[in-house]
């Protein structure tokens, strides 16, 4: 990760960054599982790493967490790890007035605003091979409006995202029926599979975010229920492309 310090001293207030670590994996029918309960220091950066660069005034720093050393630093060892864990990774900023900056006091302009993108927390998913783009047929057997409609829809592999594809209209064409024809728009609205895992994520042109939920999953059609924070839903039938079965989602 690349961070730029912010401040109205060019990023001269920056005392340390901590970088603290859990491991997290969801329990079917129990709910989330943290190793530890509490996150744990895996490194801290120093104000000295922070210095002066050729595309900001402010000063810059790069750092690495190898999974090795995330997976020491939660006390688990490479045989603990399953597809589709998680490492929440976590930062603090302290500065030299003795202030504290993470993601419990963060603001939202500062966490994902036009201007900053700086959460202070972040996911990183343990990923498996994943080959899902492609275009496929689908019902849509629910709607929001009560209606239903079928059609295909395109999955695009995101670039150097790997286990994530866009969406070709994240509403499975709930919009077209339910609006009296309205496209989909240029949102951007994810598939993520993380080993088997599916999820969505993403916003549509509106700016509102979408979740899912697989329902069933066979070799032949993959059952979701997707929604969004505008209220809009939908039960979807995503039928697999011939010679290519669908895996055993969740």
């Amino acid at each position: 990760m690349t961070l730029e310090a912010v401040d109205n001293e060019d990023g001269a207030t920056v005392q340390t960054v901590e970088v603290r670590v859990r491991h997290r994996r969801l329990i079917p029918g129990v709910g989330l599982e943290f190793t530890p309960a509490n996150d744990v220091l895996v490194t801290t950066l120093q104000a000295s790493d922070f210095q002066p660069n050729a595309d900001s005034r402010f000063l810059r720093t790069s750092f690495e967490v190898s999974a090795s050393a995330a997976i020491s630093a939660v006390g688990l060892t490479p045989a603990d790890i399953e597809g589709g864990d998680v490492f929440e990774f976590r930062l603090v900023l302290n500065d030299k007035f003795g202030r504290r900056f993470s993601s419990d006091n963060v603001t939202t302009n500062v966490a994902g605003a036009p201007f900053y993108a700086s959460p202070f927390q972040y996911p990183v998913s343990v990923i498996c091979p994943s080959d899902l783009a492609g275009t496929y047929q689908f019902d849509q057997i629910d709607t929001f409006c009560g209606r239903t409609v079928s059609g295909s829809i395109t999955w695009t592999a995101v670039a150097n995202t790997p286990g994530a594809y866009t969406l070709s209209d994240g509403t499975f064409g709930a919009w077209s029926v339910c609006y009296t024809g309205t496209p989909w728009g240029n949102g951007n609205v994810r598939i993520n599979d993380a080993c088997n895992v599916l999820s969505m994520s993403g916003t549509d042109r509106f700016g509102d975010s979408y979740s899912m939920t697989v329902i069933s999953s066979t070799p032949q059609v993959l059952t979701l229920e997707w929604e969004n924070t505008y209220g809009e839903f939908g039960t979807v039938e995503v039928k697999s492309n011939a010679g290519k079965p669908w895996p055993n989602f969740r």
